[in-house]
C-alpha cells in the first residue's frame, strides 16, 4: 500500500493504519529529529518530539493533500517545526550538526596519521556547518545528510526551490571559504615538519 492508499484508509474511519505510516518512518523522522538536538544535549527530547510529530500530523491528516506535498515531506516539516520549537522553548537560538552525524566508512587502509587528519578535518566541516544561519543549515543537512530533493527542501522550509538553491549555493560557498583557512594553515604546518 502507498502511503496515499493509507492514508485514504485512515480517513474512511480505519485508523488504525496510522501504525503502518508509524513504522515507515518514525526511524527516519527520530534520526532527523536526533540530528537537530544533539549539540544541545537535548537528545533526550527526540524520542517525545518523534511521538509529538506523528500525533500532530495524525490530528492534521484531514488537512493533508498528496497533490500538494508527498507524505514523508509533510512529516520532515512537521518534525523540523517541532523541534525547532522545542529548541526556541529550551531558550536555544541555534541548530547545529553534531559530532555523531554519520560520515562515509573509514577505510582500513589508513595510517593512524592519516586517520587523525581525516578524523580533524570532518571535525571542521561539522564546525563550518555550525556556524551556518539555521535556514542553510536545514537545507544542508536536508540535501546531504538525509539525501532530499531541492522541491523537498523546498517544502519543508517553506521556500521556493530557487530559495533552496541559493541556501545551498551560499552555505557551501561559505563552508568552502572557512575551510580554505584551515587547509591553507594545514599547508604551512606541514611546510614546517617538512
Amino acid at each position: 500500500m502507498t502511503d496515499s492508499q493509507v492514508i485514504r484508509e485512515i480517513k474512511d474511519g480505519q485508523i488504525e493504519l496510522y501504525s503502518i505510516l508509524i513504522q515507515r518512518y518514525e526511524k527516519k523522522i527520530q534520526a532527523f529529529i536526533l540530528q537537530l538536538l544533539r549539540t544541545y544535549r537535548m537528545e533526550a527530547y527526540a524520542e517525545d518530539i518523534c511521538q509529538e510529530t506523528f500525533y500532530k500530523a495524525f490530528k492534521s491528516l484531514d488537512t493533508f493533500r498528496d497533490e500538494e506535498a508527498t507524505f514523508s515531506t509533510w512529516l520532515y516539516t512537521i518534525a523540523r517545526n517541532t523541534t525547532l520549537s522545542e529548541i526556541r522553548k529550551s531558550k536555544h537560538s541555534e541548530l547545529f550538526l553534531d559530532e555523531t552525524v554519520q560520515t562515509s566508512q573509514v577505510s582500513l587502509n589508513l595510517l593512524p596519521e592519516q586517520e587523525l587528519l581525516r578524523n580533524e578535518s570532518v571535525q571542521k566541516v561539522r564546525e563550518a556547518i555550525n556556524c551556518l544561519p539555521e535556514k542553510q543549515r536545514s537545507a544542508l543537512i536536508l540535501r546531504e545528510y538525509e539525501q532530499m530533493d531541492y522541491k523537498e527542501i523546498a517544502q519543508i522550509l517553506n521556500s521556493t526551490v530557487s530559495s533552496v538553491k541559493s541556501l545551498l549555493f551560499r552555505a557551501r560557498g561559505s563552508i568552502k571559504s572557512q575551510l580554505e583557512t584551515y587547509v591553507h594553515n594545514e599547508h604551512q604546518w606541514s611546510d614546517m615538519k617538512g
